[in-house]
């Protein structure tokens, strides 16, 4: 395995495959980097470099008090980069709330060796609802996840979280229940601070004021019927604020398209970084 040191000394798991042009892909919460396994090996295999890693505090990364805001994780992007040498012409991918490590670094570190970035399903620029934010998700429903969370975690993530994820129902699943298993036993190895105060941070963080900072071509991909991220307020005001951003909407797909529109993604994200 291979870790790297932040800034502030909280190691992080990195995943390096394949030599070529860098693509950083971030996860989602509350997962790691092994949901870009499919992506990453097809990245490499196109002979492109695929460098994934663990967010502090999720999966195999140590698991600090503090730095779940905004500021910090983008800053650890930067201690990624910088540590596996992929500084320059370097694509960034950020899934849910990946998305926001993206966005925040764009503005925080301009953009700094970025020649491309991706958002999918991703939480950028604003969940939350609030009156100039109509389309947003209801503080309510995040007092439900942390309550959920706090209450029963496993039975939470498996039962009630992860079947919305990936749109399942009581008489078909586009998953299966082995996969349920596999993402509820990695949101389980995240620590239970950083998986609350990480709820918070992609519940409450307005990226509006960072879209301006997108200077690349950026593709948005996203699923129509997410219900964990809802498009109106996210995929599409992304594109709206992203100046010549690429939207490509998934009709019908749920959040966790990485899964149920696997081949679909990794052909789309292939076309792009070849474009």
């Amino acid at each position: 395995m291979t870790y790297i040191k932040t800034r502030d000394g909280t190691d992080l798991y990195v995943k390096d495959w394949g030599t070529g042009r860098p693509v950083i892909l971030i996860h989602g919460w509350p997962l790691g980097a092994d949901m870009w396994d499919a992506q990453a090996m097809a990245i490499a295999d196109a002979g492109l470099r695929a460098i994934a890693y663990d967010r502090r505090g999720f999966h195999r990364s140590a698991q600090p008090w503090t730095g779940y805001d905004y500021d910090t994780l983008s800053d650890d992007l930067a201690d990624v980069m910088a540590a596996t040498g992929a500084t320059e012409d370097v694509t960034l991918v950020g899934f849910s709330m990946g998305g926001g490590e993206v966005a925040r670094y764009m503005s925080r570190h301009g953009g700094k060796g970025v020649a491309a970035a991706a958002l999918v399903s991703s939480v950028v620029p604003y969940m939350l609802k609030t009156p100039d934010n109509p389309d947003g998700v209801p503080q309510e429903t995040f007092d439900g996840i942390a309550d959920g969370i706090k209450k029963d975690r496993a039975h939470f993530f498996h039962k009630t979280f992860f079947p919305q994820f990936f749109g399942a129902g009581w008489v078909s699943s586009p998953v299966s229940e082995e996969v349920l298993d596999l993402t509820t036993a990695t949101a389980l190895a995240a620590g239970l601070k950083p998986t609350l105060a990480c709820a918070e941070a992609f519940a409450t963080t307005d990226f509006r004021p960072d879209l301006p900072h997108f200077k690349v071509p950026t593709l948005i991909i996203h699923g129509t019927a997410d219900k964990t991220v809802p498009i109106d307020a996210t995929g599409r005001a992304a594109a709206k604020g992203i100046a010549g951003a690429q939207l490509v909407e998934y009709d019908g797909e749920p959040h966790g398209l990485n899964v149920t529109a696997s081949d679909r993604l990794t052909r789309d994200l292939l076309t792009f970084l070849g474009r």
